[in-house]
């Protein structure tokens, strides 16, 4: 059977006859082979070259093959890739020391082809298989938050679904002010380019303070944080939004994308919303519309924050915080208190700077 795939693999023994009949059995299947007489020559050429596996023979004159396949488990790129141990007898100790070492299997000589490539073919696969895997994970983190992946992971195993929490959070709401209208004056793909940029740099900055998005709005996004200091943490969250927004570029030579963002903190409910075929693991309840109506409120570059923050953040000393003002919010029946945040070094840059 020809592998459609051309692996390369490094066959390392001392015995030039072995490595020839390997080397020969290897080549008909389709594999490249490299080879190596001894341990460190071993070592050199997995260094130099890229090899998919490893034959290595136990006894070697120099570095053992336990003692190739201990550093060769040290290197990153060889991590995963099969090593297979090949021995003149069955030696049970030398083979469990082979597998502490981090050995994937052994065979016997004389060598049978037919056990040799289908044991190698099979780790292969195994190892592509979990580096497909690996890759689709990562693709898929872009896509939801470490906490979904978390909870996905552990559905994944126990089969058991996580049951809705009552948790004290901060929620935190971003909004692009203006933005229908920009948007009906730049082109859709500067648009959405610069849109990405812009909600890319919120994710940085909200993984940065240990929040984690929750969802995408069009052009802002929803974000939470928890932990001991998760009102610090969403405050400077933030501040670094607009800081960064305040020095990003004009898209189409024209506009810059101002946010604004309103900041609360309470208890939410979180878990599982939707059906069977499409769930999304969110919060819910009033500190989040109450978060999300502080946003809608804000100016540009203004961040809107509650009493209830403001009752963390009062006594920061790198916070300035202003007086509050009693706003009618939309869908809310009485009025309610809005303290406008910003870095304290602000003011004392223009007591400085007259």
């Amino acid at each position: 059977m020809i592998v459609h795939k051309t692996y390369t693999v490094l066959v390392a023994d001392d015995d030039s006859t072995t490595r020839a009949v390997i080397t020969k059995i290897l080549e008909n299947e389709g594999f490249k082979v490299l080879q190596a007489d001894r341990g460190e020559k071993c070592l050199f050429v997995a260094l130099e070259k890229d090899v998919d596996a490893f034959v290595i023979d136990v006894h070697m004159p120099g570095l053992s093959g336990m003692d190739v396949c201990n550093r060769l488990r040290s290197i990153e790129k060889y991590k995963l890739a099969p090593v297979i141990f090949i021995t003149s007898e069955i030696e049970y100790e030398l083979l469990d020391d082979a597998f502490k070492s981090g050995g994937t299997d052994f065979i016997h000589k004389p060598i049978n082809q037919v056990v040799l490539t289908a044991r190698l073919q099979s780790h292969l696969r195994k190892v592509d298989h979990f580096r497909e895997l690996e890759k689709i994970r990562n693709y898929t983190n872009s896509y939801i938050s470490p906490r979904t992946r978390r909870l996905v992971e552990a559905y994944s195993t126990t089969g058991i679904k996580p049951r809705p929490e009552l948790q004290d959070v901060c929620i935190m709401f971003t909004d692009i002010r203006s933005f229908t209208s920009i948007s009906e004056e730049i082109p859709l793909d500067a648009m959405f380019d610069a849109l990405s940029s812009h909600l890319g740099m919120q994710v940085n900055m909200v993984h940065k303070h240990n929040g984690y998005i929750d969802k995408f709005g069009g052009d802002g996004l929803m974000a939470i944080f928890d932990g001991e200091n998760m009102a610090t943490d969403a405050c400077n969250c933030a501040l670094d939004i607009i800081d960064s927004t305040s020095k990003s570029k004009i898209v189409a030579g024209k506009y810059k994308l101002p946010v604004g963002i309103g900041i609360n903190y309470g208890k939410v409910m979180i878990g599982n919303i939707g059906s069977a075929e499409h769930l999304d693991y969110s919060a819910i309840g009033e500190t989040v519309n109450l978060a999300a109506r502080l946003c809608g409120y804000a100016n540009r570059l203004e961040i809107n924050i509650s009493k209830e923050i403001m009752g963390f953040v009062n006594s920061n000393s790198d916070f300035q915080v202003s007086d509050p003002q009693l706003i009618n919010l939309k869908g809310l029946s009485n009025p309610v208190p809005i303290y406008q945040l910003s870095r304290k070094y602000h003011r004392l840059s223009k007591q400085n700077n007259p």
